[in-house]
């Protein structure tokens, strides 16, 4: 069986997506990726960049391999054996990463390479669960094991993270999103993460949406100043200001701000503020945010609920990778 010939199902049906087939060029770049057609398909149908996977899973093998080989590996295991492996969870989460860490063990695997997929990113499992299993060269699957869940377990751990913060809000209308406090060269993962958890995603870098910060009211002389001149420049994105006091709402809002980020409001200020607004901007609250109060928040009638610790310090699921006796 050559690698990738099979990955336990039927994709004869698939829709691939624009630029995965054969001489797949995905991404902006015009690279072709070395995943299997198939799976690049599943991962830009998930909104990732099968080019920008490829490389950071490139990226973790290279840096687990050191430029040498698995020493462990190819000393106690011979090199034709062949095993199935199966990725558990050891407790309960949201999983999120699936398709990566597929992509991760595709890459080691020579000659020998399928997999059969139990579960679908962002589905609550259980402690035991069998989530994915892997049929590749022994050595294959133990040369892998750790990076592919290094990714898994991180990227599963805030989809956990953050369907908790999805539930305590759930019936409020706000949702909970995350914002650019990410790991450097994971952000489109973990963002992928939040989304899998139930969060949405703030803007994934500086250039597609404007955000006016304390430092940027400094620099500028003033929030409507600041907005004002971020609207001139940029006039077709969208534009959030950050306000700490009630009093600077309304010069905002009458410059035409589209959202308006609450920095350390009590929730009686947040309702203040909902009531002053009266739904002619968005408005996200943050600072001071926990699970405990999510709720009391979310009730105030803001939209957002701003969380940095959904990437930036969300505990991992714990996942093993189990070989079959």
């Amino acid at each position: 069986m050559s690698a990738h010939d099979h990955d336990g199902h039927d994709h004869q049906e698939l829709p691939l997506a624009d630029g995965c087939g054969e001489g797949c060029t995905c991404g902006d770049g015009g690279y072709e990726t070395g995943l299997d057609p198939q799976l690049a398909a599943l991962l830009e149908q998930a909104g990732l960049d099968p080019v920008e996977v490829e490389d950071i899973a490139t990226l973790a093998l290279a840096e687990d391999l050191a430029g040498g080989e698995d020493v462990t590996s190819v000393a106690t295991v011979p090199e034709a054996a062949v095993a199935t492996a199966d990725f558990t969870a050891r407790t309960a989460g949201v999983v999120a990463g699936l398709r990566v860490a597929e992509a991760v063990v595709s890459l080691v695997a020579e000659e020998e390479f399928s997999v059969e997929r139990h579960v679908e990113d962002g589905d609550r499992v259980e402690a035991g669960q069998v989530l994915l299993s892997v049929t590749a060269r022994t050595r294959d699957l133990l040369t892998a094991e750790r990076s592919a869940l290094n990714l898994l377990c991180h990227l599963s751990g805030i989809a956990t993270a953050t369907r908790a913060w999805a539930d305590a809000l759930e019936g409020t209308g706000a949702v909970v999103r995350d914002t650019r406090k990410t790991t450097p060269g994971l952000r489109a993962l973990e963002k992928y993460a939040v989304r899998c958890g139930g969060g949405v995603n703030h803007r994934m870098g500086l250039s597609d949406a404007a955000l006016v910060k304390d430092n940027h009211v400094v620099a500028a002389g003033g929030v409507a100043e600041a907005f004002k001149a971020v609207r001139a420049a940029y006039p077709e994105l969208d534009v959030e200001v950050e306000v700490d006091r009630i009093d600077q709402i309304q010069p905002v809002l009458e410059a035409g701000a589209d959202l308006i980020l609450l920095d350390n409001f009590t929730v009686p200020e947040l309702r203040e503020a909902v009531a002053l607004v009266a739904g002619r901007a968005k408005l996200e609250s943050s600072g001071g945010l926990t699970l405990d109060n999510a709720r009391e928040v979310g009730g105030t009638g803001v939209d957002y609920l701003a969380v940095g610790a959904l990437t930036h310090s969300s505990p991992v699921l714990d996942i093993g990778l189990d070989l079959r006796g």
